[in-house]
């Protein structure tokens, strides 16, 4: 099962609608944590221990702290980058497209951007 965690800064009405598509989806954000204030790596580390990938609108430097990490040998365990402006729509499908099409493991160590046209 694909665990994700929203940061901070991440459309809540996108996480909304993902649990309205699909009740199951297992999302935690960050703001639900002990995490709030904390800083892309911390974040990248807590969901590295939880085994979470990482919902961001963070395109400039959440990636780079997440190749850091795979970089250094480290885990993470995936991170879906998604463009600030993107219809709130399609990226909802394109989460829920990988979210039913893929496996966690298919997201390890690497960073997906959305929407994925």
């Amino acid at each position: 099962m694909i665990r994700l965690l929203a940061d901070e800064n991440f459309d809540n009405r996108i996480l909304r609608g993902l649990r309205r598509a699909e009740i199951s989806v297992d999302v935690v954000r960050v703001q639900e944590t002990a995490l709030s204030q904390a800083d892309d790596p911390a974040v990248l580390e807590w969901a590295a221990q939880e085994g979470r990938i990482v919902l961001t609108h963070d395109v400039n430097t959440m990636p780079k702290y997440a190749y850091e990490r795979v970089r250094a040998g480290q885990v993470m365990p995936g991170l879906v980058a998604v463009h600030l402006g993107a219809a709130i729509g399609e990226v909802i499908e394109d989460l829920l497209f990988l979210l039913f099409a893929s496996e966690a493991e298919d997201f390890e160590n690497q960073v997906v951007y959305l929407p994925l046209k």
